[in-house]
C-alpha cells in the first residue's frame, strides 16, 4: 500500500502530461529522429534522478543536519507551492522560470535540462521521493522504491512520445483540467506530509 501511494505521488507532481505543451514548444525544431532520443534520455534522466535521489537523499540532508521531521514540513510546503500553482493551470516557478524556458530554446539538447531536471524530476518530487525513501524499513522497500521510479520514467516515456496526439485529443483545456485535477490531489498530499513532520516536530500533537 505504501508503495502504491510513493508511486502515486510521484506521477501526481510529475505531471507528465501537464508538461506536454512545454515539450512539444520545445522541440518544434527538432526532427523525428532528435525528438525520439530526447524522449528516451528524458524519461531514462527522470527514472535516474528518482532512484538516486531515493537511495542517498536521506543520507545527504542528515549531512547538513536536518532532521527529516523539519525535511517532512519544508518539503510539504514547496509541494504545496506547486500544487498551489497547478490549481491554476500553471507551471510553478520552481520547475521552471521564464528565463530558463527561454534559455532552452536555444540548447542543442534539452533532455537532460530543462526537460527531466526541473520540469518533470524537479524540486517536488525529488522532497516527495526523499520522504518516502524515509519510511521504507526492509530491503523490498527500497525494491519498489526503484521499480516505481523506473515506472514513472517509462509512463514519462510514453506520454512525451504520444505527445501529439494527447494535445490533438485533450486539447489545452483538457490538459488544463488534468492538470488542476492533479494539483488537487498534490494539495492533499502535501498537508499530510506537513501534519505528519509536525507530529514528530511536536510530540503534543501526537494521537493517543
Amino acid at each position: 500500500m505504501e508503495a502504491l501511494k510513493s508511486f502515486i505521488s510521484l506521477l501526481v507532481i510529475i505531471n507528465p502530461i501537464g508538461a506536454i505543451p512545454i515539450f512539444i514548444s520545445l522541440t518544434s525544431h527538432q526532427s523525428d529522429k532528435e525528438r525520439k532520443r530526447t524522449i528516451r534520455l528524458a524519461a531514462f534522466a527522470v527514472a535516474a534522478v528518482l532512484t538516486v535521489t531515493g537511495l542517498i537523499g536521506e543520507r545527504v540532508i542528515a549531512l547538513f543536519g536536518i532532521s527529516i521531521a523539519s525535511f517532512q514540513v519544508g518539503g510539504g510546503i514547496l509541494i504545496l507551492l506547486v500544487a498551489i500553482t497547478m490549481l491554476n493551470a500553471q507551471v510553478g516557478g520552481s520547475k521552471q522560470t521564464s528565463e530558463e524556458r527561454v534559455e532552452a530554446e536555444h540548447k542543442p539538447s534539452i533532455a537532460v535540462v530543462p526537460l527531466a531536471i526541473p520540469l518533470l524530476a524537479g524540486p517536488g518530487a525529488m522532497s516527495t521521493v526523499i520522504i518516502h525513501a524515509q519510511k521504507a524499513t526492509h530491503w523490498y522497500d527500497f525494491v519498489y522504491l526503484v521499480l516505481s521510479a523506473g515506472g514513472i520514467g517509462i509512463i514519462c516515456w510514453l506520454s512525451l512520445k504520444m505527445a501529439a496526439p494527447i494535445s490533438r485529443i485533450l486539447g489545452q483545456t483538457g490538459i488544463n483540467i488534468a492538470t488542476r485535477i492533479m494539483g488537487l490531489l498534490l494539495a492533499a498530499i502535501s498537508v499530510e506530509f506537513m501534519v505528519d513532520g509536525l507530529t514528530q516536530m511536536i510530540p503534543a500533537l501526537q494521537r493517543h
